[in-house]
């Protein structure tokens, strides 16, 4: 329950659209990918033990609605199993980077292993200090760019890189699509929690901006994200079948509607889920259109 297994597909998205447009560029590898993967969903589920953790410790879970995917606040799991498991999972997700670095980084040089290397510590650093520590960057407004970062340009960006053993410039457009995908699902998760949040001290982006401000906020962390895919299809084009992914536009305009007009947390926590399937088909589908 702690681990989340619905934010998975979120962590993939960046895989697969990375590994893809690498594919498009000539060069790809299923090592790569399949490490690339499992370091990625390793790095997702430290992050979520590490939020169950954080906002145990710091209160911000007594003031919840509910306890939905709140192990230690339920009761379910104490504080020191908790620790446990996220020292064993940050454990996992260094020796899963490791190789991947070993395998993807081999030819990039020592400043490009170093480079990876210290990456890849950020990553699970980033991951534990989200809630968790005297100063979570989570508790002052800095997750959305925090999202935006790994879960878009450093994510997509890097799989590329370890695929192709090159850089393209034009890789940050899609890169950047898909992180303000992943922060509008992070939005979606604040505005459900803004009123436990605030009351605990939690200062989201949310709380910073409050609740309409933060759902006009949202619609153009979505509308922006389409015009950047938009953008990058049509500087690569090369036929209709490229155009795969505009199946998924009426479910991202349904999301904004939908956060719009919703006031229950049960209601964002049902988008919030939608908005994580929507951006993975999405990552699927415009990454495949390149390679068809």
């Amino acid at each position: 329950m702690a681990a989340r297994l619905r934010t998975l597909p979120l962590a993939a998205s960046n895989i697969i659209l990375g590994s893809f447009l690498a594919y498009f560029e000539g060069t790809w590898s299923l090592f790569i990918f399949l490490m690339g993967l499992l370091t990625a969903l390793l790095l997702q589920i430290l992050s979520n033990f590490a939020n169950d953790y954080g906002d145990f410790v710091s209160g911000a879970d007594e003031n919840r609605s509910s306890t939905l995917e709140r192990a230690l606040q339920s009761g379910q799991i104490t504080r020191q199993q908790m620790k446990l498991v996220i020292i064993v999972t940050s454990f996992l997700t260094l020796i899963s980077g490791i190789l991947l670095i070993a395998i993807g980084a081999k030819t990039l040089g020592l400043s490009g292993i170093l480079g990876f290397l210290g990456m890849g510590i950020l990553s699970i650093l980033a991951a534990i200090t989200y809630t968790v520590g005297k100063k979570p960057y989570g508790y002052v407004g800095l997750g959305d760019i925090a999202v935006f970062l790994f879960f878009g340009i450093i994510g997509v960006s890097g799989i590329y890189i370890l695929h192709t053993h090159q850089w393209q410039w034009n890789v940050l457009i899609p890169a950047a699509s898909l992180g303000l995908l992943s922060a509008g699902v992070l939005n979606i998760n604040n505005i459900r929690d803004i009123e436990s949040d605030r009351q605990s001290g939690k200062n989201t982006l949310v709380v910073r901006l409050g609740l309409k401000n933060a759902k006009i906020y949202h619609s153009w962390l979505i509308l922006i994200a389409i015009g950047l895919g938009i953008t990058s299809t049509l500087m690569n084009y090369h036929g209709l079948l490229q155009m795969l992914y505009l199946f998924t536009i009426p479910f991202f305009f349904r999301n904004i509607y939908q956060v719009k007009i919703s006031n229950y947390p049960a209601m964002f926590d049902r988008e919030l889920k939608n908005l994580s399937l929507t951006t993975f088909f999405y990552s699927f589908t415009l990454g495949i259109g390149f390679i068809l």
